[in-house]
């Protein structure tokens, strides 16, 4: 059968319009489709109908010289016959039709192009979107007889760019942390937009693990939604519980025959959805997180849009789920304990205060108890941390046991717990913070030993003790300090008198740090003397503090609260600086040289830079290391020996002597004592005190002596206050002694007569 020709059909269909034929001609004869017998290449329009893009040519009145396959099916006609000739009016209502002759009218007038153009269809079932580009249509002499137009169907384009926008909305508000369930409601509806006639859900796992608890079902009724609030999981709970138990995607081709579907059908009911499918969401380690689930308006297996809107859907909100758990796993951990599972200070100072005011305002008191497990440093020390950790799980577990629900158990750090219980009268209160003393005190076996660990408890009530978390705190904690000095494995409960030590000990350790910086310590020396020769070889350096209002205050009023707070560490060095310096000084005035004594407490002794720090302070002051002699307690060298014994090998490579302090006080072992580099014992004064009276107290004393003399040791006794107590020591060995019967601790100035009176090198015996 011979096809019939574009032209042959124009001309026939110019004829039918009473439209003049000559002018049509020439314009095709001009865009060279004719041939010479008056028909147009039959490979050229055959290539040109088998493009799906939109092409078309227009004279200068707008009317149409030539279209393509796609142009003649788009306006609903047969042929090409039935489109040449005709404009845009004709074609289209009147507004879209100017729309376009305006466009086509200026490229023709001007010769620019216009390309590119993104534009709604005019024809065609829903939203359809157009690439358009016009270009001026012109003759072989360059003049311009009408415009040429092409467009592209872009709305697959479009579509996806519209979901790639939803989606990165999506996940900027995933980014910003919207809530879980907002942002899941987000999507449902995004993914809604996306496929027309479709309604979703999406479930979550509940926290038990064996339900799902619906999240999000904006466009479902309100009955729906209540009915399908929890879902048990498994293998025929419904479409959701189904796909969550099997971990795989469930379909549900027609809800009116599926049996999975029996329970949706009276829900759905009404709604126009026929078919749905329910996927589950999953976590990067394979755990179900939820499900989402997706019904559409007609029955029968998913399309490839269905299928590709419920995989988004399900990789969303899988980011969604697991970034609230992450954010809810790290706000978790940031108020509370690690190691125990308790809240830990931060939440109890968030929740403190709301406790404080309920409970005001239901008329009851509440107890606030500072917790200390007695010795959990030698437990730690010696059964390992290992064993520490668990012990410390035990008790905030017993606490927490005890407390049930009617208060809060905190772990503070360390050892330490606050535990709050609410309640009607102070009595009643005390007497459960015993209960959960007693619970504490419960024999526990662990590392293979079972032993009993106590605490010690201090209490503040609210509202007779404070009315404010930090003034119950402060309290409670200073009840419990007080419970530690009565003895241990008790309860104390806070009084006046605790408040104001607790309130002189923070103005103490405040005039404690200015005098530091207004240089208020000054040294005292105390000389050290051989009876053999009656020479002084050194000197012990005493710390004294010249308070501005109190006077001369004595160590003992100082020195352990600067080992509480790790002031000592600032001032131990300055100790150490002043004692060298003076001893040069001594020896820069002539004076024959002695051996200074310091003392070094267990926070110096235990910073590992401790020898380069000894060294920087001899250089500092110019002494030569064999002046300046460290003493250390045997019992700070056991606390860890071996540390103990790396630190003395540096120091002795400097060149400082070593001696061990209040020797026979501590539990050296001797075999642990040999190994020891040191170069001198200092027999403590307790066993001085009673001699010549007490003969237990001589025969140590001279066992002491004995024992430095064999291992090749020299040996000093502090506290030598009688000439009885000098002749017993000289007679049993030691004839290096300090104490008040060769002298009392003087400022430097009169420590001076202790060193005229050297009239040769001082020796040791």
């Amino acid at each position: 059968m011979t096809r019939k020709r574009a032209s042959n059909l124009a001309d026939g269909d110019v004829q039918r319009k009473g439209m003049p034929v000559e002018p049509f001609q020439r314009a095709l004869e001009r865009l060279q489709l004719m041939q010479s017998d008056g028909s147009s290449p039959y490979w050229l329009e055959a290539m040109i109908n088998q493009i799906p893009d939109y092409i078309y040519a227009k004279d200068l009145a707008g009317r149409f010289l030539f279209a393509n396959r796609a142009v003649v099916v788009d306006n609903g006609l047969e042929t090409v016959a039935d489109l040449i000739g005709r404009t845009d009016f004709d074609l289209h209502p009147f507004e879209a039709a100017t729309a376009i002759h305006v466009v086509e009218s200026m490229v023709m007038e001007t010769g620019q192009s216009d390309l590119g153009i993104e534009e709604q269809a005019l024809n065609g079932d829903g939203e359809r979107w157009l690439m358009m580009s016009r270009l001026p249509l012109r003759d072989r002499h360059g003049k311009t007889i009408g415009v040429v137009g092409m467009s592209r169907d872009i709305t697959v384009r479009k579509k996806a760019e519209r979901l790639m926008q939803a989606q990165s909305r999506l996940l900027e508000l995933v980014a910003t942390g919207m809530p879980l369930r907002d942002f899941l409601a987000q999507l449902v509806l995004m993914i809604e937009a996306q496929h027309p006639g479709s309604r979703g859900s999406v479930m979550l796992r509940s926290a038990a693990g064996d339900h799902l608890e619906l999240a999000a079902a904006p466009s479902l009724p309100t009955e729906f939604r209540d009915i399908m609030r929890s879902l048990k999981i498994g293998p025929a709970s419904g479409i959701s519980g189904t796909a969550a138990w099997r971990k795989e995607r469930v379909i549900i081709e027609d809800v009116d025959t599926d049996p999975l579907a029996k329970s949706l059908r009276f829900l759905v009911d009404g709604l126009g959805l026929r078919s749905c499918s329910s996927t589950p969401i999953l976590s990067y380690q394979g755990e179900v997180l939820g499900t989402f689930a997706l019904f559409v308006d007609r029955p029968g297996s998913p399309d490839a849009q269905h299928d590709e809107l419920t995989a988004i859907a399900v990789h969303l909100a899988g980011l969604a789920i697991e970034r609230h758990r992450a954010e809810e796993r790290i706000r978790y951990m940031a108020r509370h304990d690690a190691l125990t599972g308790l809240p830990n200070r931060l939440l109890l100072d968030a929740e403190f205060p709301a406790i404080l005011t309920e409970a005001k305002a239901a008329g009851r008191d509440v107890g606030v108890a500072f917790l200390d497990i007695d010795n959990f440093k030698v437990i730690n020390d010696s059964l390992g941390h290992a064993v520490g950790d668990e012990l410390l799980k035990i008790v905030a577990t017993r606490v927490t046991d005890v407390v049930d629900g009617q208060g809060m158990a905190v772990r503070v750090g360390g050892d330490e717990f606050i535990v709050l219980l609410s309640g009607h009268g102070s009595d009643a209160l005390v007497s459960r913070f015993e209960a959960v003393r007693h619970a504490v005190a419960t024999p526990i076996t662990l590392g293979g030993l079972t032993f009993q660990v106590t605490c010690s408890m201090g209490i503040a009530c609210f509202p007779q003790h404070g009315d404010n978390p930090t003034d119950l705190v402060a309290n409670a904690d200073a009840a419990m300090y007080r419970a530690k000095e009565t003895g241990r494995d008790n309860l104390e409960i806070f009084s006046v008198e605790m408040a104001e030590k607790a309130r002189k000990k923070l103005v103490l350790i405040e005039e404690m740090r200015r005098a530091l910086e207004d240089g208020q310590f000054v040294l005292y020396f105390q000389p050290q003397k051989n009876l053999s020769t009656g020479r002084v070889f050194g000197a012990e350096a005493l710390v004294r503090w010249n308070h501005p209002t109190r006077g001369l205050v004595p160590p003992s009023d100082f020195i352990p609260l600067a080992e509480e707070t790790g002031l000592i560490v600032p001032l131990g060095d300055w100790i150490l600086r002043e004692a060298c310096r003076q001893c040069r000084a001594w020896q820069d005035d002539g004076l024959e040289p002695v051996v200074v004594s310091v003392n070094v407490s267990a926070r110096q002794f235990k910073e590992k830079a401790w020898a380069v720090r000894v060294a920087a302070a001899l250089a500092e002051c110019g002494l030569d290391p064999r002046y300046l002699e460290l003493e250390v307690t045997e019992s700070l060298i056991m606390q860890d020996l071996t540390g103990a014994l790396q630190r003395m090998r540096e120091l002795k490579a400097l060149g400082v002597k070593l001696s061990i302090d209040d020797f026979g006080t501590g539990y050296s072992s001797l075999s642990a004592l040999k190994s020891f580099p040191v170069s001198q014992l200092k027999i403590d004064r307790s066993f001085l005190a009673d001699i010549p009276g007490d003969a237990d107290n001589m025969a140590i004393t001279s066992a002491i002596v004995s024992l430095a003399q064999k291992l090749g040791l020299e040996v000093i006794a502090e506290g030598v206050e009688n000439e009885e107590q000098a002749r017993f020591l000289v007679e049993s060995g030691c004839v290096n002694i300090q104490g008040y019967f060769v002298g009392r601790p003087v400022p430097p100035a009169d420590f001076l007569p202790f060193l005229q009176k050297a009239e040769a090198p001082a020796r040791r015996g």
